[in-house]
């Protein structure tokens, strides 16, 4: 067993620490002197197949069963030529993958130079082909492809509601899985994942002509955010990627940023011993405020040169308009500044929200929705199900978050009722002491090094237990924050009132949800009787508060963005699991915690062997991306910042990109590879891309790559930006009409 050790750090060094600035998706200006050895690099080979449009991410890749592939155009600039203007989903006509596991089947797209190469999607083979595009009229005109709507049908867009909206709607496909409903898969159902709050899910049906087209029937297309069934789970927020499960289902993942309950690296008990959360309290604590995207200007106005940078604060936007969704009466809340009364009647409970979301019986009109609260809440990038149906992984994006474990009691789909499903969470501990400087004296390389994983059990609990648990906060409201932590009466003056409060909850935390003591007890009754020794009362803080657990008990909390998970369909022990850490610094590379390695800003590719239980022990670093000092020559022809990873039935591995903008490379746009792993067809086992000049260490080789968000509207997502995602449109969030900017 790992001994467990509590890092407690005094308030003030937590303050200085996160008050002067953060960083996350580095800017040209944030940029960090460095030389990392092996950074850019492959151990195997990888190739460009495609880039995409100004300002987009490649979100979503999915490969039809005859090698057809097809992705999202993620929020591209306005500017853009037709029809790369608008996000939408697409296709590459005239191309299919031969799925044999060799990238001899395509043939490499040059590098975007031109304005005009820069504003379309390109590859080396076949045209991308849109299938749909955002707002497109849906269900017999009915609906809007991708907009949620209220009870009464009214779209929650920035048109017809004041407010903050994550991401314009309908702006931000991401995830795509098709679901067949024939046996040689030319006709079935594509669900997308719109990552926006309030999130949503569409249903677009699909088929396949005689001469290999793809054709989208919108008119019997669906977002499922307006069906009863969702509805009465809360609906969903900020749905990014996800998976198709073993048993044939589309599970999407929100990536629910506004749950860190503590900024960066700080932990609960740091803010229980110091007696204030000052400095150190994240956004989730704001949850339920009036206007909660405003806490950082008030907390900068309140405390001064003293304020910090609440991390995640800014993905609170887009709460107010859940509350809309659900049917509460609206008010006038202004973008900026609280001027009005708080939303009293209706209020989205913030413990529904941050799950993994599975959509049984996807045929059915509509399929119907299963949260699985048992497999922790976080900002879920992606899962991986494997293929005993019991074990899932999924990555949380953002700073200093997780990589997670779930393993089921029974396989998840023999359980009849899916609220009986029951199993144990786990997170992950970093033990090998060539990952820690402090250990061993020098700070290595993330390529040189494999990261030696433990997984800590944090609990074992049914669906059905967690949602009992979570239905306890279904009825507290904006007005309950005033009420519960401000002594004037918010109804004769809100100003002072709403102050009063916000001070209160900086100093003690939010008495309207769990608290900081319960957490501090819960680690404490975990330290001396174990995961499922502790008062029954406290059994939820694992489930509920995933991230701030984790953390009180020494897990490794400290990857920063972790933004997909992939394995090859019907994985086996021996097969491998793919997990892509978009960018390799902060708390992967600071002087605290478990892992303390070489900054590499272009992200880190990692594949885990799968045991025969179905774990997984050995991270191995396949792919490494540039130091953002890299010249061109080293970064152009290089992974970036990867986001997606979806591994093909051959084997090989699509690497998506979400990295646009920066320093580094020439070309601002970011694209899609394929990873050919060692070993496989007509590869050597330990090459450098390109140039074949790798060692086993990947030290020399030639292809990693990345680049920077520099923080022009996509930023939102990557804890430095605050309310990136609500900034004017930007870089990549110029297709916001709105200007409500971006996600990423």
């Amino acid at each position: 067993m790992v001994e467990f050790t509590r890092r407690k750090l005094l308030a003030t060094s937590a303050a200085a620490a996160l008050g002067a600035s953060v960083v996350g998706v580095a800017s040209a200006d944030e940029v960090e002197e460095s030389d990392t050895p092996g950074a850019p690099s492959v151990k195997g080979s990888l190739k460009r197949f495609s880039t995409t449009a100004f300002g987009a991410e490649v979100t979503g890749p999915f490969v039809f069963q005859d090698g057809s592939l097809l992705y999202s155009l993620q929020h591209p600039e306005e500017n853009n030529q037709e029809p790369f203007d608008t996000a939408g989903v697409g296709y590459f006509s005239g191309f299919q993958f031969e799925l044999d596991g060799n990238n001899d089947d395509f043939e490499e797209v040059s590098t975007p130079q031109t304005d005009a190469e820069q504003r379309e999607v390109r590859s080396g083979n076949g045209e991308y082909t849109i299938l749909a595009h955002g707002r497109d009229e849906i269900n017999g005109g009915e609906e809007r492809l991708g907009v949620t709507q209220t009870p009464d049908g009214t779209d929650i867009t920035m048109d017809n509601f004041q407010g903050t909206q994550y991401g314009a709607a309908a702006t931000n496909p991401d995830c795509n899985q098709f679901i067949p409903t024939n046996d040689d898969g030319t006709e079935g159902y594509l669900f997308t994942n719109w990552e926006n709050s309030p999130g949503n899910v569409s249903r677009i049906p699909l088929s396949q002509t005689e001469d290999g087209e793809w054709e989208a029937d919108l008119a019997d297309a669906i977002n499922l955010a307006n069906t009863e069934a969702l509805r009465e789970l809360g609906g969903t927020r900020i749905n990014c990627y996800g998976d198709r499960t073993p048993w044939n289902t589309m599970m999407s993942s929100e990536e629910n940023y506004a749950h860190p309950r503590v900024s960066m690296t700080a932990q609960v008990g740091d803010i229980v011993e110091a007696g204030t959360g000052k400095g150190m309290i994240g956004g989730c604590q704001f949850w339920n405020r009036p206007n909660p995207t405003g806490i950082q200007s008030a907390v900068e106005q309140y405390y001064g040169d003293e304020s910090w940078y609440i991390q995640n604060y800014g993905a609170l936007d887009g709460v107010e308009f859940l509350a809309y969704y659900l049917g509460a009466e609206r008010v006038d809340q202004a973008r900026s500044v609280n001027t009005v009364e708080p939303i009293a009647d209706q209020y989205p409970n913030p413990y529904r929200y941050g799950y993994h979301v599975d959509f049984r019986e996807p045929t059915a009109d509509p399929p119907q929705p299963v949260k699985y609260y048992v497999m922790g809440r976080a900002s879920w990038e992606a899962p991986d199900v494997q293929s005993d149906e019991r074990t899932v992984y999924g990555c949380s994006d953002g700073d200093s978050k997780g990589i997670y474990k779930f393993v089921a009691d029974e396989p998840i789909p023999s359980y009849e009722d899916p609220m009986e499903i029951a199993g144990t969470l786990y997170a992950p501990k970093i033990t090998n002491a060539q990952a820690n400087a402090s250990r061993v004296g020098t700070r290595k390389s993330p390529a040189q090094f494999p990261l030696e994983v433990e997984w800590l059990p944090l609990g074992h609990a049914s669906n059905a237990e967690i949602e009992s648990w979570i239905a306890e906060y279904d009825d507290v409201t904006q007005a309950d924050y005033l009420e519960a932590h401000a002594e004037t009466d918010w109804e004769d003056d809100l100003e002072t009132a709403l102050e009063e409060a916000d001070r209160a909850v900086v100093e003690n935390g939010n008495q309207n949800y769990i608290t900081n003591e319960m957490i501090v007890e819960w680690a404490d009754q975990y330290y001396t009787a174990g995961p499922n020794g502790v008062d029954d009362e406290l059994r939820r803080v694992p489930f509920l508060e995933t991230r701030a657990a984790a953390k009180e008990i020494g897990a490794s909390i400290e990857f920063n963005k972790a933004e997909g998970v992939d394995s090859v369909d019907g994985a086996a022990p021996g097969d491998y699991v793919y997990f892509g850490i978009s960018e390799f610094n902060d708390d992967l590379a600071n002087d605290t915690g478990d892992i303390q390695l070489d900054r590499v800003d272009g992200g880190v590719v990692y594949r885990a062997e799968l045991e025969e239980d179905f774990n997984v022990s050995t991270l191995e670093p396949v792919i490494v991306g540039p130091d953002f000092t890299d010249t061109p020559e080293d970064a152009d022809d290089a992974l970036r910042n990867v986001d997606n990873v979806y591994v093909m039935d051959d084997g090989r591995v699509l690497c998506c990109e979400d990295g646009f903008g920066g320093p580094a490379r020439s070309y601002p746009n970011d694209g899609l590879y394929v990873y050919q792993p060692p070993g496989s067809v007509g590869e050597g086992d330990d090459s450098g891309s390109g140039d074949g000049n790798g060692d086993s260490n990947g030290n020399n080789g030639n292809s990693g790559g990345g680049d920077s968000n520099s923080g022009n509207g996509n930023g939102g997502n990557s804890d430095n930006s605050g309310d990136g995602n609500s900034g004017s449109g930007s870089g990549n969030g110029g297709n916001s009409t709105s200007g409500n900017g971006t996600s990423s």
